[in-house]
């Protein structure tokens, strides 16, 4: 349920009431916005003082006291949180949930399908809010409308863009918390597109940061999430002209960092300052959120975070350092010409799997567990690993990689070739029912033996008896009164 402005402090009340009473231990921060320049200055200070979840974990980097409310330090692709503050507290997230909107716009549409603006999405909006100036009825192409969303943080086109994948604008709002649900966001709700200020529209910096993963999985929205201004040519369907620079200062290079790959900023009263931002240093591609903070502290707050991790932090391939999982010391299940001889493993570490560990960590102090719960195609097992509790990655014990060798007989053969292991895929199930199938044929062979060996033994038994028999009848021809047939004992 959408409330106007006139509405908005009565229902945001109530909804605060009813949330607080159905969710009692939910985090939520309610605070009224600084009134004035200084008060901000002094909530941000005070900020600093709030405790770091990360740091207190047993020989973890200190990570950095920052004046915002929130932030969260992430692998992008392991998930692993190098710094954690506050990180489930539920903030408003303000423009950075654009992410969300264009990961939706991208999977469930073309880059070039034309989106039209409705008189709601036009002025529906907060007047004075972040806008291109787009008017009822002019329409885009959908990969205009995500420069104007990621670049100029356009609110109209967020909403046409909603209306245009989704019917309405709440129903896009609706696919929005089940896309969330679906990365594991816990605590997430979205009622709008474009993150202007709503008591019901709130997010998490851990959940943000779920969201920043998905999103720079994309290429294409990682591309234009790292584009510094963006030329809006003319068209029959909107006529201006115009260029439209990105407010974030570390995709401009007005503050510079080397491997920036994208992000979004977000401001309302309330929500003050957020950020999402990507960056990509020594194999690791981190994903830092800042919420509530005061400009411009927001991205000097990113700074320090993004140099705490590349600087504390590396990256370590799991299968050049595990030995208690080593498949290589298993003298069954290999394969080579000779199947279960000493060769190759059907079953290997996966050599891309890595840990973000503190470089002062070794690997031999880090617990792990094992699990064989994967649906993953050619997987077998799954390895987590932790140092003291926290999470530092997961490696998979994976099938090896079937490979066809083809030869072409009309090439003349090389004198020397590099001959790579030959490996073959064995199915375990069909060896068995054969070794068994082999061994019931054995089995069967020797009882037949046995049946035809009991079967002469006694036929040449009867054969001995009657001709004992016929031995006695006789009426002529000599005696013999210890006959050799004596020493068979019947």
């Amino acid at each position: 349920m959408h409330c106007n402005r006139l509405k908005r402090i009565g229902c945001g009340i109530l909804s605060a009431f009813l949330f607080f009473s159905v969710f009692p231990k939910a985090s939520f921060s309610v605070y009224a916005a600084p009134a004035t320049t200084e008060e901000a200055l002094t909530q941000a200070e005070e900020r600093k003082a709030l405790p770091i979840q990360t740091n207190q974990i047993e020989n973890w980097p200190a990570g950095p006291a920052i004046g915002a409310q929130s932030a969260i330090l992430m692998d992008a692709n392991t998930g692993v949180i190098l710094y954690a503050k506050n990180a489930d507290e539920r903030l408003y997230p303000a423009s950075t949930t654009k992410l969300m909107t264009c990961i939706l716009a991208a999977e469930n549409s073309t880059l070039n399908e034309t989106v039209t603006f409705s008189h709601d999405a036009v002025f529906s909006l907060t007047h004075g809010s972040s806008n291109i100036g787009i008017d009822e009825n002019q329409a885009m192409p959908m990969e205009e409308c995500l420069y104007g969303i990621l670049v100029a943080s356009a609110n109209e086109v967020a909403n046409a863009v909603a209306e245009h994948v989704a019917g309405s604008m709440d129903a896009f709002a609706e696919r929005m918390n089940e896309k969330a649900a679906e990365l594991g966001c816990k605590n997430t709700h979205f009622v709008n597109a474009h993150g202007l200020h709503d008591d019901n529209h709130y997010t998490s910096a851990y959940d943000l940061a779920l969201i920043a993963q998905e999103f720079f999985q994309s290429e294409l929205l990682s591309k234009i999430g790292n584009t510094s201004y963006h030329h809006f040519e003319p068209t029959d369907s909107q006529p201006d002209d115009f260029i439209e620079r990105n407010k974030h200062q570390l995709i401009t290079g007005e503050i510079p960092y080397e491997g920036i790959k994208g992000g979004k900023t977000g401001y309302t009263d309330d929500a003050r300052q957020t950020l999402v931002t990507c960056a990509e240093q020594n194999g690791m591609k981190l994903i830092c959120v800042v919420m509530k903070e005061e400009s411009p502290e927001q991205f000097y707050d990113t700074v320090k975070l993004f140099d705490y991790g590349f600087t504390n932090f590396s990256v370590v391939n799991v299968a050049e350092n595990e030995t208690n999982y080593s498949i290589r010391n298993s003298n069954f299940f290999h394969t080579s010409s000779d199947v279960f001889g000493n060769s190759n493993p059907i079953l290997s570490l996966n050599q891309d799997s890595y840990l973000i560990m503190p470089k002062t960590t070794v690997f031999d102090e880090l617990d792990s567990e094992i699990s064989y719960d994967t649906e993953e195609e050619n997987e077998v097992a799954i390895i987590n690993y932790y140092y003291h509790g926290a999470y530092v990655g997961t490696a998979t014990v994976d099938l090896a990689d079937e490979k066809s060798a083809t030869y072409d007989f009309t090439e003349n053969v090389p004198e020397e070739i590099e001959k790579e292991p030959n490996i073959i895929i064995v199915n375990i199930k069909i060896i068995l029912i054969a070794v068994l199938s082999i061994a019931a044929l054995f089995i069967a062979f020797f009882v037949i033996r046995a049946m035809i060996d009991r079967h002469n033994f006694l036929y040449n038994r009867r054969t001995i008896k009657k001709r004992r028999k016929k031995i006695g009848r006789r009426k002529e021809g000599p005696h013999f009164p210890s006959s050799r047939f004596d020493d068979f004992n019947f």
